[in-house]
């Protein structure tokens, strides 16, 4: 990114955050979040942003004209519309990443919105979760400027970058598809250690699954705890990908609640 260029954030929670601090953007990104519009969280966002040095707006329509590139890092529910938005007051030739756990045809509709915007639209699957991996995160990148915005993210900092063939949509497939398989261990997990503590039977379910199980059981569950409506709201996106190829949801939808109930 060269430098003094202006880089807009939308969403600074745990994605935006790291990737902000890692590589240093400082001043050069633009931040700007619905939690400072929340009373309650307020002081406690912009206190983050005077920590990590990066600008935060409270009124996003002057940064986006003078942004050459945007990161959309917000909750699956919230994707759509900072597209939508985003789509209004977008410069010519804007680089629109949008990095958020969603169905590809929630990204198809997105895709169209910045496109006839002027703007240039990447569909962006990140594949892991981005502690500890932080900017070495794989990152899938699909869409016509697929190939421009690789270039622009490793620009930024970003290290395991791999562009899918094909539209819009192709590498948020493969993200929600995976998600079936990764959120639906940790609900499973979540089910389990309820059982096993109800029954006083943790230590012995857990030595039956052999070594390593102590570890991931705890490390799902904080998951859960700590992310668990995010996580809900991307296996909605999920359901609605399968249900698009003509599958019933059966598993996810039960992957759904119990992600949001341990959040609660």
């Amino acid at each position: 990114m060269t430098m003094g260029q202006i880089l807009t954030l939308f969403g600074y929670g745990e994605a935006g955050r790291t990737f902000s601090c890692a590589a240093g953007w400082k001043a050069r990104a633009h931040v700007f979040d619905a939690k400072t519009d929340a009373p309650q969280t307020r002081a406690t966002v912009l206190a983050e942003y005077n920590a990590d040095g990066v600008s935060g707006v409270e009124n996003s329509i002057d940064v986006l004209r003078d942004s050459l590139i945007i990161l959309s890092l917000v909750t699956a529910d919230q994707a759509l519309s900072v597209a939508q938005n985003a789509a209004k007051h977008i410069a010519p030739g804007t680089l629109y990443f949008d990095m958020n756990s969603v169905a590809p045809k929630t990204k198809r509709v997105a895709a169209k919105l910045i496109d006839a915007a002027g703007g240039r639209y990447v569909d962006v699957a990140v594949m892991s979760p981005v502690q500890p991996a932080r900017l070495a995160v794989p990152l899938l990148l699909s869409g016509p400027f697929a190939n421009d915005g690789c270039a622009a993210l490793a620009e930024l900092g970003f290290t395991n970058l791999r562009v899918i063939a094909g539209n819009v949509g192709r590498a948020s497939s493969i993200k929600m598809i995976r998600s079936i398989m990764i959120k639906g261990q940790e609900a499973l997990t979540a089910e389990m250690m309820l059982a096993a503590e109800a029954a006083g039977v943790v230590d012995e379910v857990l030595d039956s699954l052999g070594d390593g199980w102590e570890a991931k059981a705890e490390y799902n569950l904080e998951r859960m705890h700590t992310h668990g409506n995010r996580r809900a709201a991307e296996m909605e996106e999920v359901a609605k990908t399968l249900m698009a190829l003509g599958i019933e949801p059966v598993m996810t939808s039960g992957t759904i609640k119990r992600q949001r109930e341990m959040a609660a």
